[in-house]
């Protein structure tokens, strides 16, 4: 892949020098992270999603939840100490992240939020998550994850 199409994650890792791996899809029909899973023969347990919310503070955080899993906005808050969060709006994400909705990485971001991953991420040798633009995923360990972007396991799924 040319340096002009990969993505600020991508970029981002390859300053590093850190190896990942790259996954594709496109015109495949996926309109959620269980399709991208099924249309990229993974396990949705092991496909994660990129969630930015804002707490009552005013401070944004992020979130890497199972696709097929529902962020619990109580334990999120109670994780970052914050009396509630919820979801920030689609149209505030580009500004705030650098990336739109569909395609938010929690690698490359226009300013490190402090970030959550959850737990079940640690049963798994790698997982994938956006790679910064629909249509790219990106596959890592969560250890190599963390020297990038700093963050903790904790359970933040409804249950």
């Amino acid at each position: 892949m040319s340096k002009e199409n990969k993505t600020n994650a991508m970029r981002k890792l390859d300053s590093m020098k850190i190896e990942y791996k790259e996954h594709y899809y496109t015109n495949t029909g996926a309109v959620n992270g269980v399709d991208v899973a099924q249309t990229l023969g993974q396990n949705p347990e092991q496909v994660f999603k990129t969630l930015v919310t804002v707490g009552k503070s005013g401070s944004h955080y992020v979130f890497l939840v199972p696709v097929a899993k529902e962020l619990d906005l109580k334990k999120a808050a109670a994780t970052v100490g914050e009396k509630a969060v919820a979801m920030v709006k689609s149209k505030e994400l580009l500004g705030l992240t650098g990336y739109i909705h569909g395609g938010c990485s929690p690698i490359g971001m226009k300013k490190m939020f402090h970030t959550t991953v959850h737990k079940t991420a640690q049963n798994f040798e790698t997982i994938l998550f956006s790679g910064g633009k629909i249509g790219f995923q990106i596959e890592l360990s969560a250890d190599i994850l963390k020297t990038v972007v700093p963050f903790e396991f904790a359970d933040i799924i409804r249950d």
